[in-house]
């Protein structure tokens, strides 16, 4: 039984990297265009090359839920092409036996995918961000169109540049009253994070008074503030390629700012709940197999999978704002559509047998 059980990992699993070689190629080939249309004498053609690579990890993360669907029916599709799986039942092997061991390559996949998302993914896509946004500004930040916006007590915060070591680039504050008057706007070059906060360098200040203004030029600021280069790593990037304890401690934080923290607990459910949704997608490629795929051809399981694979997905994204609008909690919206998809997988798998 080990050896049965390690060629039909191999089979699933060949098949799934090779759909997801395919669908991230495809993708960083369409990214790739996109990108080339900034490509100029401050972001050149290995800036775009260096940012692409540093983005294939989040890119094979996003992906790795579908192509586990599409590459379990490849894979178990040619099994069934070449009468393999009929041989395994005439042989007395049941379909629950063969469920389990297409369950095996599934959680080294779910394995690998909290893996990419809890250690690899926000590095590489923070080192992404911040390495484009310091080329296309050729080292002067605040010439970058990319930034994050922070709202923190009474003043609004713009940042152009994160780097992964912490330090800031182009820090602009507006402060505003309680009248929701801006009374105070200002802008530094760079900054650094010490144990007694940031240091702010070359900092242009202006104040608005009553019926003038007033200009005020320093070399350098101390700047209390909540963010830290832990929480600036976490809003620099999308909140899909944070990590699980990331996500988890930046909502924390915009509670106590009295902020809305829906969207990051969403991302927070949906990453912690990943493996769950590989083992439902796989299960319901498993149930196409035995049986309304049983005896069609190799493109009409792959386009069966990448409908359900989009329908989930989709799914997954509506839910998400709306759970915002109705009132319904983030993880209710995650869980959904999860759920559908493992009572179809045993319905169509009872059926079945």
């Amino acid at each position: 039984m080990k050896r049965l059980d390690r060629y039909i990992a191999e089979q699933v699993l060949s098949a799934v990297f090779v759909i997801l070689l395919i669908v991230v190629g495809l993708d960083l080939i369409f990214e790739f265009v996109d990108e080339a249309d900034d490509i100029n004498e401050r972001y050149r053609f290995t800036d775009v090359l260096a940012y692409l690579v540093l983005r294939l990890p989040s890119r094979i993360y996003e992906f790795l839920p579908l192509s586990s669907l599409v590459g379990c029916l490849v894979g178990l599709g040619m099994l069934a092409s070449n009468s393999e799986l009929t041989v395994m039942r005439a042989a007395g092997i049941s379909i629950q036996r063969i469920v389990m061991a297409v369950m095996k390559p599934a959680m080294l996949l779910a394995v690998l995918a909290l893996i990419l998302g809890e250690y690899v993914v926000p590095k590489t896509e923070q080192m992404a961000q911040s390495s484009r946004a310091l080329a296309q500004s050729a080292g002067q930040a605040m010439r970058s169109q990319y930034g994050v916006w922070h709202r923190e007590d009474d003043q609004f915060i713009h940042i152009n540049v994160v780097e992964p070591n912490g330090k800031i680039h182009g820090v602009t504050r507006y402060r505003f009253n309680d009248q929701r008057q801006m009374v105070e706007s200002s802008f530094a070059k760079s900054g650094v994070y010490t144990a007694d906060g940031w240091v702010l360098d070359s900092v242009a200040r202006t104040m608005f008074l009553e019926d003038h203004t007033s200009i005020q030029q320093v070399e350098e600021e101390n700047w209390k503030s909540g963010l830290t280069p832990t929480l600036l790593s976490v809003i620099v990037v999308d909140p899909m390629d944070l990590s699980i304890t990331g996500l988890w401690s930046y909502s924390s934080y915009l509670s106590e700012q009295g902020l809305d923290p829906n969207q990051y607990m969403l991302a927070f459910w949906s990453k912690v709940l990943q493996p769950a949704g590989i083992f439902a997608l796989v299960l319901v490629a498993i149930s196409f197999i035995f049986g309304p795929l049983r005896s069609v051809t190799v493109g009409q399981r792959i386009i069966a999978g990448v409908i359900v694979g989009l329908v989930f997905k989709f799914s997954q994204d509506l839910l998400g704002p709306a759970s915002t609008v109705i009132g319904f909690t983030p993880l209710l919206a995650t869980v959904i559509p999860i759920v559908i998809c493992l009572f179809l997988g045993l319905f169509l798998l009872r059926k079945a047998g």
